[in-house]
């Protein structure tokens, strides 16, 4: 299996990691922090808003099943693009939305995809979506992986969560695992 790496931030991670890790081609999504200036941080240091680290996903992926561009069309469905840092009520540069590039054809991709998200005014708003080269990832702590799957009665996760998972399955249906 090729394997490559993308690292995605678009508010609270327990949304993007779930529908990742139920996508084809991808190997593992992993909740963690990257983009800040504060070596390993903790979840608690990252609510406090002052460690610059952004929530995000970093994604293991075979790209002969699943292109990096079909990743970011998810992810830019999965939440709104053209809030500044917040997600909803969860607010804080810690939800800004990101794309960490790992490589220069990343960061095209994901420009080029703004542009056109723009030009097709598909939000209703400019995107305000960083983009970014790739830092240090720190992985969350464990109690964050595959938070929904273990905590799906959680109330975030039910009105939170649990409605996001469902549209995206239902538009990606065909992409799950």
């Amino acid at each position: 299996m090729a394997h490559a790496v993308a690292t995605l931030a678009g508010g609270c991670f327990w949304c993007i990691e779930t529908v990742f890790n139920r996508l084809r081609g991808v190997e593992s999504a992993v909740s963690g922090y990257m983009g800040g200036h504060t070596a390993n941080p903790t979840y608690k240091d990252i609510c406090n808003g002052d460690t610059g680290h952004a929530e995000v996903v970093q994604v293991s992926f075979d790209p002969d099943v699943i292109a990096y561009r079909e990743l970011l069309y998810v992810f830019f469905t999965l939440h709104d693009p053209t809030q500044i840092n917040r997600q909803g009520n969860d607010v804080g540069t810690q939800y800004r939305s990101a794309i960490f590039w790992h490589m220069p054809e990343q960061k095209s991709e994901a420009v080029a995809m703004i542009a056109e998200l723009n030009t097709s005014k598909q939000f209703g708003a400019p995107i305000v979506t960083e983009v970014t080269e790739a830092t240090t990832f720190y992985p969350a702590e464990g109690y964050h992986q595959r938070y929904f799957e273990q905590n799906p009665q959680q109330p975030y996760c039910r009105f939170v969560v649990a409605p996001k998972v469902a549209k995206a399955e239902g538009k990606f249906a065909a992409r799950l695992k």
